[in-house]
């Protein structure tokens, strides 16, 4: 045999077994790491795409929140995890915004690759169920008589709703000081017993205390009101003109995972969001399902890291 053919023959061999190996993907269970709080915005969605992909990948799919850093420890641990695709993230928004305010661990850019941007949702102005105010107008007059009395919550520094308030902040000019938590479930719970005026809450985490009545909701982030709280106005109805602002969630691996497991992945999360039962589940939960290819959210995450580089410089906010 020559040595051409018996390179030939090499290679081939050496190739079949990893080839195999990808074929088989997945043949074992796949974590996703949620780098939030349980119960938070984030998680919850998460959870309810978990045991769809489970069904549709034949393997149990576990859900691991690592909270923390404003999702940077969680991100962290999947950005270093083995580039296998049994390790996946589940992040928000959030990861297009932390490049701009702190110096992190990883290269959010470089170091993940975007698989599908699973849903969007707008943020709810949510306070007290008993608070004084029921109108976002009632709200900033209480905030103008006040200056600096007034406080919203976050579920960490740099992340939407903290910049959504500073949004708020500007436009009416008022003063309001932000108090941040480490997710969107202690937020939560603080607004609800009164030790924090206001929070943008994701609709994922806000909408049942919304409708049981244990949160007020002043207003929507949306372009449009929200068809699961119709008579919540937006933002731009009640005097903030252009006020659009809406939260992402999406699924990454790390950097080097095999491109076949990658397209294996983004066409399960697309059949996923696109199964009748899981889309109603997260259409009540005032999510709006997606499901992007892997480069649609890859230009996406770019030019959400674009967008929200601009306005924090513009706007002088820091990670406090």
């Amino acid at each position: 045999m020559s040595l051409l053919k018996t390179l030939a023959v090499s290679f081939t061999l050496v190739c079949a077994p990893v080839a195999a190996l990808a074929q088989a993907y997945p043949a074992k269970p796949i974590r996703i790491i949620v780098p939030y709080s349980a119960g938070g915005g984030a998680d919850n969605a998460a959870r309810v795409l978990a045991p769809r992909l489970s069904q549709q990948l034949g393997q149990p799919v576990i859900i691991e929140n690592r909270a923390g850093g404003s999702g940077s420890i969680g991100a962290n641990a999947v950005a270093r995890a083995e580039a296998d695709g049994y390790t996946v993230l589940y992040d928000a928004s959030t990861l297009a915004v932390n490049p701009s305010l702190r110096k992190l661990p990883f290269d959010a850019k470089n170091d993940l690759v975007p698989v599908s941007l699973a849903i969007t949702v707008p943020n709810i102005l949510v306070v007290p169920a008993n608070a004084p105010y029921k109108t976002v107008g009632e709200f900033i007059d209480q905030a103008r008589k006040k200056p600096g009395d007034m406080t919203y919550a976050s579920y960490g520094a740099g992340s939407p709703a903290h910049l959504i308030g500073e949004l708020l902040k500007t436009q009416a000019k008022i003063d309001m000081l932000h108090i941040p938590y480490k997710g969107g479930a202690p937020a939560l719970i603080d607004v609800m017993g009164g030790q924090v005026n206001a929070y943008f809450a994701n609709a994922a985490s806000g909408m049942n205390y919304v409708k049981s009545g244990k949160l007020r909701a002043l207003a929507v982030t949306s372009s449009r009101r929200m068809a699961a709280l119709p008579d919540v106005p937006t933002l731009a109805e009640s005097g903030f003109a252009n006020f659009e602002v809406l939260e992402w969630n999406g699924f990454f691996v790390p950097k080097g995972t095999p491109k076949d497991i990658v397209a294996r992945l983004t066409k399960e999360v697309q059949a996923a969001v696109r199964d009748p039962a899981t889309r109603a589940k997260l259409q009540g939960m005032g999510l709006d399902p997606v499901g992007s290819s892997s480069e649609e959210f890859s230009k996406f995450v770019n030019g959400e890291m674009s967008r929200w580089a601009s306005l924090i410089k513009t706007n002088n906010i820091t990670a406090e």
